[in-house]
């Protein structure tokens, strides 16, 4: 017997194929993502930008963003401390902005504003 007509095995974490067009578009988003989030450390940097009102309600643009690095845009937190206060609220460096629970948020927030 043949065997039944397929279509190729698609290997694991391999991105379906795109016209120009689509990359294009996807890069030129990236790199707006990109501009936006360094423009918003510079700001946190001169405080000029509070990290309260971008933890509890993040623009789209925030919400892959690793908190550890966002945290780290704050003045006067470096690796220690940023540590320190993920491990304090049981969050994990790796966690996204947008990945927080709404009780992550919280306490992340309120332990920031001692």
């Amino acid at each position: 017997m043949p065997p039944a007509a397929q279509s190729p095995p698609r290997a694991a974490g391999v991105a379906p194929e795109r016209s120009l067009t689509q990359r294009m578009d996807a890069l030129k988003r990236a790199n707006d993502v990109r501009t936006a989030r360094a423009k918003l450390k510079r700001d946190l940097k001169g405080g000029r930008t509070n990290i309260h009102g971008l933890l509890l309600d993040p623009p789209e643009y925030l919400l892959t963003a690793k908190v550890f690095d966002l945290l780290l845009a704050v003045p006067k937190y470096g690796r220690v401390k940023v540590n320190r206060i993920l491990t304090q609220c049981r969050i994990s460096p790796s966690k996204t902005i947008g990945g927080l629970s709404q009780r992550q948020r919280n306490e992340l927030v309120s332990y920031l504003r001692r």
